[in-house]
């Protein structure tokens, strides 16, 4: 898995956990949701300004998001 796939799947993790919609975390982190979209399905590589703010949004350290994911068996 590449390290844009790993990011988005930590985000999209992050932000169900904390029952938002993909709508709210955009307003939270002060983008559109369109663009948040592109992010969550990797289709768009966020600059690490945009990653800061999705991890402020979503109250978490901006290393969660690139933390390994685990492997299913």
């Amino acid at each position: 898995m590449n390290l844009r796939d790993r990011v988005a799947l930590n985000i999209q993790d992050l932000r169900r956990a904390r029952g938002l919609s993909q709508g709210e975390l955009a307003h939270r982190a002060d983008v559109s949701r369109g663009h948040m979209g592109k992010v969550e399905n990797a289709k768009f590589a966020a600059s690490l300004d945009l990653l800061e703010r999705i991890a402020k949004a979503l109250n978490v350290d901006p290393e969660e998001l690139f933390a390994k994911r685990k492997s299913v068996s």
